[in-house]
């Protein structure tokens, strides 16, 4: 063989071991499906992100593989920040590839991701955010929690029915979506609620970082409400709470799902008992047979009880997992139309009817702080 044939024999030898390496590579990958998650890992609402990735991490143990494929998990932080929550989504759209999103906590950080999300066609559901601005206009967006028009109607009715309250004032977290949205929602039930235009006799602000609430809570007190509709991030209404109790405030103070963290205990201690909140699970009333799966396998790996937010984690996933199986493909827009189409899913936080917005039609949870635990109150419909 002339040196000449040796040197074409090795190019194609070379080319050989190129095409089969890519071939291999590509195989690999495609047997692979990749389910991108985006929270608050770090920063004011890490503690919101992390019980929610216990959740759709449990999941995955549980569940692993769909249509014969492994599910890789595929989670960034978007580090409480919605400019860091809009970055996080174009990762999992470009450099990721993945074929559907889980996320956020925090509704204005699933709102930042919405434009890119939407544009990019890549089905996204998410776990706990509750703003109705999440999935308005976005078809691609989707949630397995109920919406917060609900949850402000269900603490007003409370407020009158249970508390007998009249009159009402309300401290908001301005520079929080989820908590305006939240108390304009409870501001109109409750005004219905009562016949009186006047019912909310007061509405003070503060900023998310915030740690002195002394004028705002002199300002309310000097207003003698009935009760006190305060939703905001854990740590500051845990703040906000005690030294309401500081200045010697007794009266009863209401918040929304956002108060069932661990920190709002830790940082409220014995102030924060008695304080009521809606949420959307409680592990003292299993709902569905996944219910039970859910919280043995969570008690087995986490030795404690979950947060609300861990089981709709959990039910995200397994929403995702479903209509991948359903539309027999990863092809996004099948399985957003997929989605789309859920009814009647056997969560772990309940059962998952999906309407025409992409929402949850669920039942809520009403808690209280009880002996420095959240203790279940109450169920209450749409």
């Amino acid at each position: 063989m002339t040196k000449k044939s040796f040197v074409i024999l090795g190019l194609l030898l070379c080319l050989l071991v190129v095409f089969t390496t890519g071939c291999k590579k590509e195989a690999t990958e495609s047997d692979v499906i990749k389910i991108g998650v985006f929270e608050p890992m770090t920063g004011a609402n890490a503690a919101g992100g992390a019980m929610e990735v216990e959740g759709i991490k449990l999941a995955n143990m549980l569940f692993p593989e769909v249509l014969g494929k492994k599910v890789e998990l595929v989670v960034v932080d978007n580090k409480s920040d919605k400019v860091e929550a809009a970055n996080a989504a174009v990762r999992l759209v470009d450099k990721e590839k993945v074929t559907a999103i889980i996320g956020s906590w925090g509704s204005s950080f699933s709102m930042a991701a919405g434009p890119i999300i939407k544009e990019a066609k890549i089905p996204t559901v998410s776990a706990s955010a509750t703003n109705p601005l999440v999935t308005k206009g976005n078809d691609f967006y989707f949630r397995v929690c109920f919406i917060d028009p609900f949850q402000g109607t269900v603490m007003a009715t409370y407020s009158y029915n249970d508390l007998k309250a009249k009159k009402a004032a309300i401290i908001q977290e301005i520079s929080n979506d989820y908590s305006v949205g939240l108390s304009k929602f409870y501001s109109d039930a409750f005004k219905r609620l009562t016949g009186d235009s006047d019912a909310i006799v007061g509405i003070s602000s503060y900023n998310t970082g915030d740690t002195d609430f002394s004028a705002q809570l002199t300002n309310i007190q000097s207003l003698n409400p009935d009760v006190i509709f305060s939703p905001g991030n854990y740590s500051e209404s845990a703040m906000l709470i005690k030294q309401a109790r500081e200045l010697g405030i007794t009266t009863p103070i209401l918040g929304g799902d956002t108060y069932e963290a661990p920190e709002f205990l830790d940082i409220g201690s014995n102030s924060v008992e008695g304080a009521v909140f809606s949420t959307f699970f409680t592990s003292e009333v299993p709902i569905t047979d996944m219910s039970k799966t859910f919280l043995d396998e969570y008690r087995k790996q986490y030795n404690k009880e979950p947060a609300s937010v861990t089981a709709l984690g959990f039910d995200a996933y397994l929403v995702i997992l479903d209509a991948i199986k359903r539309a027999g493909t990863t092809d996004t827009v099948k399985v957003r139309d997929a989605i789309a189409q859920t009814q009647n899913f056997e969560g772990a936080a309940g059962v998952i009817t999906l309407d025409t917005n992409g929402d949850a039609v669920k039942n809520a949870v009403i808690k209280q702080v009880k002996n420095g635990k959240f203790s279940y109150l109450t169920t209450v419909s749409p």
